[in-house]
């Protein structure tokens, strides 16, 4: 029954229902009028007591012209793949900081970036439904747990509440693929608590010397000075070479409760963001790759991530009846969260501001995309996991065969 038959039915039966004197003749014209119309009763009731506008009183609904034409949908598109396809909120902090290099490259005119600059997060959902492509993959751990000095290193389990860079959560993400026989690559992860700033670093094995070795190279690479580190229960961390290391350069060294990974919830996140999503679930196991592989970390992907990837932070969190409601800062970069800080000397940031006006970030994603396919040649592809045949999990670059096994059907 069209719409139109049912307004016309539920005016006549609600003057008839009006008119009733009693509830047997108004229950018996309920009846009916769901016989006819399919209501269930109780929605009927409601009808009855509220008649509906005349149908020239009704208001009209005007469809809104479209802002955002083909052009913006395409410029935006490409910014949202080189930029490793961020959420809106990212993506949308991302536009004023790419703008200067999207106008050179493309030459869009004025009334064009004047869009790109005024479009909103939620617009962004919309203009970019129809290419996201969401994807999860599966995710192997390779933590063995330390033994020595536990009781040395005390247990972090309180929220981290710092308001200066330099104390940061580190980790170690295997890169052994489907097997963890012999020596084999592993990225050592760490990140800043206060700015998100993160460095990483690959080392063949997970001797403990290697590992604290790799340590002192991030802390050489750090834009502060390193004061505390938070780590899992890991061998590579729990040791005699790191405890003395960073006694000696007072570094507070904590940890983290054993199976407890939200402990060390914030470099867990960067293990995917800026290991796993780069270089996948590959088993990479010589030096040459390794050292393919500390030339990325080192370089180009450490600028791509601090100089040009907006980050949210917690900022506060609170119980409503039965869920948790948290708010977020406005998206940052870490370089502009290292800026904003009172702790780094003036002559450091006025080197970070000038080296990163002097960067491309297409140019960088571009030079990112050629190492990967370097390190996919050096890579040994014989212990990589299947990846789904359905597709690729979605990542800062277009999937590599460097994800896949050899033996893979996708």
């Amino acid at each position: 029954m069209k719409a139109a038959s049912k307004r016309d039915i539920r005016v006549a039966f609600s003057r008839r229902y009006g008119l009733a004197k009693s509830a047997t003749a108004k229950g018996a014209l309920l009846d009916e009028f769901c016989e006819l119309t399919g209501y269930h009763r109780k929605y009927a009731i409601a009808l009855f007591g509220s008649p509906p506008a005349a149908p020239g009183n009704r208001p009209v609904r005007r469809s809104r012209g479209r802002i955002y034409d083909a052009a913006v949908e395409r410029i935006l598109v490409i910014i949202w793949e080189a930029a490793g396809y961020p959420w809106s909120a990212r993506l949308k902090a991302i536009l004023p900081l790419w703008l200067p290099w999207v106008v050179a490259r493309f030459d869009i005119d004025a009334d064009l970036e004047s869009q790109l600059s005024s479009i909103s997060p939620r617009t962004i959902d919309r203009v970019l439904r129809e290419h996201k492509d969401k994807i999860k993959r599966g995710r192997f751990g390779r933590t063995k747990p330390g033994t020595l000095l536990k009781h040395h290193i005390p247990i972090k389990t309180d929220n981290w509440d710092v308001s200066e860079p330099g104390y940061a959560e580190i980790d170690c993400v295997a890169h052994c693929g489907n097997f963890a026989f012999g020596d084999f690559a592993n990225s050592v992860n760490l990140t800043d608590i206060h700015t998100a700033w993160t460095e990483t670093r690959a080392v063949l094995g997970k001797a403990q010397q290697r590992v604290s070795a790799v340590i002192d190279e991030i802390r050489e690479a750090l834009p502060f000075l390193l004061l505390g580190l938070d780590c899992d229960n890991g061998s590579e961390f729990i040791n005699h070479h790191l405890f003395k290391y960073c006694e000696a350069n007072q570094i507070q060294l904590t940890r983290g409760r054993p199976y407890k990974k939200n402990d060390n919830a914030h470099i867990e996140q960067k293990n995917w963001t800026h290991v796993r999503r780069i270089l996948g679930y590959a088993r990479f196991d010589t030096a040459p790759v390794v050292e393919a592989i500390n030339d990325l970390y080192a370089n180009e992907l450490r600028l791509w991530m601090n100089f040009f990837q907006p980050t949210v932070k917690l900022v506060g969190k609170e119980r409503v009846g039965a869920r948790f409601v948290r708010r977020y800062d406005a998206p940052q970069t870490p370089l502009d969260r290292v800026l904003a800080s009172t702790s780094v000397d003036g002559e450091t940031k006025a080197t970070l501001r000038n080296q990163r006006a002097a960067l491309d970030p297409f140019t960088l994603s571009q030079r990112i995309d050629q190492k990967l396919d370097r390190i996919r040649v050096l890579a040994s592809l014989q212990g990589a996991p299947k990846v789904a045949a359905h597709g690729y999990p979605p990542g800062i670059r277009k999937p590599h065969p460097i994800t896949v096994s050899t033996n893979s059907h996708g």
